[in-house]
């Protein structure tokens, strides 16, 4: 068992448990000593929707993005790629996207800097009947806030720190990444490419679908369409979708009727060959 796996198993045996109802108090601010400190030398893990938050907030391309702030790291285990926020070259392994004045991209950070000080675990897999996820405390030692004033719910933290959208993107994510087809099969690099594209480089699945004859094989309703050429989120939504569709053969899109007539007609026909 590796030490993340370890962290896991201890938060789920050990850690106080929260409701949505429960409280604690936390506060950060710029006049406490440890301002930022939990901003470096640290492993934060990217979902799709945080890298299109941050990309856009950047006004650069997914493709950008990626090359420049981040990093896939592979390992034996590792059915699918993960993308990781790349950390600065300094000492100190600092966020690039943060000075001592505080995050440059606060408004857009990404979910796990948003849930901080909260943690989020779920029970694993062959848990008792009815266990449902829970929050708890993350009370590192070099952390001040915990000894500010202001109490929250941890709902009303949710609440402010925005998390409901990155939650509901989340689930989309969560049912690619939970899927059964890809907990079972090892993709081949083709495969790789393509998961990649489209839960990750955004701008390019948008040229994947817009720049090809992807509609000519394609049956897709015209009013979907169009919200996915005006809304990148739509567009998000609608390559989970693809993935499911072309990879786990769940019919989630359409192909157009004449291609399958083609298609059955090119069967027939290297089926007559003599």
């Amino acid at each position: 068992m590796n030490e993340l796996e370890n962290l896991k198993e201890t938060i789920l045996k050990d850690a106080p448990r929260f409701t949505e109802n429960d409280k604690f108090r936390f506060s950060c601010r710029k006049g406490l000593s440890c301002f930022t400190q939990c901003c470096a030398d640290v492993n934060i893990f990217l979902t799709p929707y945080d890298i299109l938050r941050m990309k856009k907030r950047l006004k650069i391309s997914s493709e950008e993005f990626l090359a420049r702030y981040t990093l896939v790291p592979f390992s034996d285990k590792q059915q699918l790629p993960v993308v990781v926020l790349k950390m600065s070259d300094t000492e100190d392994k600092r966020c690039p996207f943060v000075t001592s004045e505080g995050c440059t991209i606060y408004e857009d950070r990404p979910w796990s800097c948003r849930m901080y000080p909260l943690g989020l675990a779920s029970p694993k897999e062959g848990a008792c009947a009815g266990e449902q996820k829970f929050y708890f405390l993350m009370q590192e030692s070099h952390c001040l806030g915990f000894g500010e004033d202001k109490e929250w719910a941890v709902k009303q933290w949710l609440d402010d720190q925005g998390i409901s959208i990155y939650d509901e993107m989340g689930e989309f994510f969560k049912e690619i990444t939970l899927h059964n087809y890809f907990n079972r099969v090892s993709l081949d690099p083709e495969k790789m490419e393509m998961y990649y594209m489209a839960c990750y480089d955004l701008d390019k699945f948008r040229r994947f679908v817009f720049e090809s004859k992807f509609f000519q094989y394609y049956d897709v309703d015209p009013e979907i369409v169009d919200r996915i050429r005006a809304d990148d989120v739509e567009l998000m939504k609608f390559a989970f979708q693809w993935l499911r569709f072309a990879m786990a053969s769940e019919p989630t899109i359409k192909i157009r009727g004449e291609v399958l007539e083609s298609r059955k007609q090119e069967l027939m026909g290297e089926i007559r060959k003599p």
